[in-house]
């Protein structure tokens, strides 16, 4: 079952990159992955499509989530983003404007919910 939409997951946590990988992919999400910004940018250049970057704030190799959310948005204009971290949220660099906050640690449910607001339920994006 696929609901057509594809998630590019950035995270530099292995164990927490799996258990999220397996719960979307078993939620109809292709998926792609990258475990840092600039992993994440080489995927977002190519031509694989791509609905919402779902990322860390905080990773290695000199990106943060914030920069790749506003590097995203420059790669593809209208990309949807979510950022996660377990820093509140007045703890972290501005979050750019249309880029939604996902709290950690955080449960399955929520981060579908989350999606589900982001792309609409049973809707495909178009994002070419």
């Amino acid at each position: 079952m696929s609901n057509g939409h594809s998630i590019l997951f950035v995270d530099d946590e292995v164990m927490l990159r799996d258990v999220v990988v397996e719960a979307l992919q078993d939620n109809g999400y292709e998926v792609l992955v990258a475990s840092d910004g600039p992993g994440a940018i080489a995927l977002l250049t190519g031509p694989m499509r791509i609905d919402v970057v779902f990322s860390d704030v905080s990773m290695p190799n000199g990106m943060s989530g914030v920069e790749l959310a506003e590097r995203a948005a420059e790669i593809r204009p209208g990309i949807r983003v979510l950022l996660a971290s377990g820093f509140a949220k007045g703890q972290l660099p501005p979050i750019p404007k249309g880029v939604h906050f996902l709290p950690k640690p955080y449960r399955i449910g929520q981060l579908l919910e989350s999606l589900e607001q982001l792309v609409g339920p049973g809707s495909v994006a178009n994002n070419g």
